[in-house]
């Protein structure tokens, strides 16, 4: 198998890709796993679209995006192992100035590339949510299957994007600071939540059909 420097979602298997995951290496780590779940969610949707006949062309513009979110979702994949090793890089300078900047530049930049996933994250649930209504009543479990993943990939952006802000506390910033000076990735947090909300309630709308031995 190749390093795990040299693995990228684009390019290697299953097998290589998840055992560089079960490394010790933090790159590829949490952050791609999360641009993976997202390229699942999107294969799914794409999957259902192509099992599914509708009039008009919203179908076919739904599955054209799922086919386009999976490749988008491996690149920012990779993206985000990219900065995951800038991230790492920083806190095992020594300490001071040139520690601490370097620590609020790969926070920063590790907390963008995690809010543009989330971002076509988000923007992938009313079409899962338009499958799941008018989708192949037969593949309604791969619908939910799908919304697993896409919740994954919400809950791990959501986690990284914050969990990334709050880094700048070890370059010396308050929280305070950091929602004054990134007030766009702050709200992106807040963004995030509310479509795991979102994702929640068009579940529990059609889980009836998905798990009907829940109900028994």
């Amino acid at each position: 198998m190749e390093s795990s420097q040299e693995i990228t979602t684009q390019g290697s298997t299953v097998e290589d890709w998840t055992k560089a995951l079960a490394e010790s290496s933090g790159s590829p780590g949490g952050g791609a796993g999360t641009g993976v779940m997202l390229a699942i969610a999107a294969s799914l949707a794409s999957m259902v679209a192509g099992y599914t006949e509708a009039p008009g062309q919203q179908l076919a513009d739904l599955h054209a995006r799922a086919r386009s979110l999976r490749e988008t979702a491996l690149k920012l994949a990779d993206d985000d192992a990219t900065a995951s090793k800038a991230f790492g890089a920083a806190f095992r300078l020594d300490p001071g100035p040139e520690r601490e900047e370097a620590i609020h530049r790969a926070s920063v930049g590790a907390a963008k590339a995690s809010a543009v996933l989330g971002d076509h994250a988000i923007e992938a649930i009313e079409d899962l949510g338009w499958l799941a209504a008018n989708g192949n009543p037969a593949l309604i479990a791969d619908v939910v299957v799908g919304f697993g993943a896409l919740r994954a990939a919400i809950a791990g952006a959501r986690t990284n994007v914050s969990f990334d802000l709050g880094s700048l506390r070890s370059a010396g910033a308050t929280l305070d600071e950091i929602k004054e000076k990134h007030p766009e990735l702050w709200a992106t947090v807040g963004r995030l939540s509310d479509a795991l909300d979102r994702i929640d309630q068009l579940v529990a709308a059609v889980d009836g059909k998905a798990a009907p031995t829940d109900a028994h």
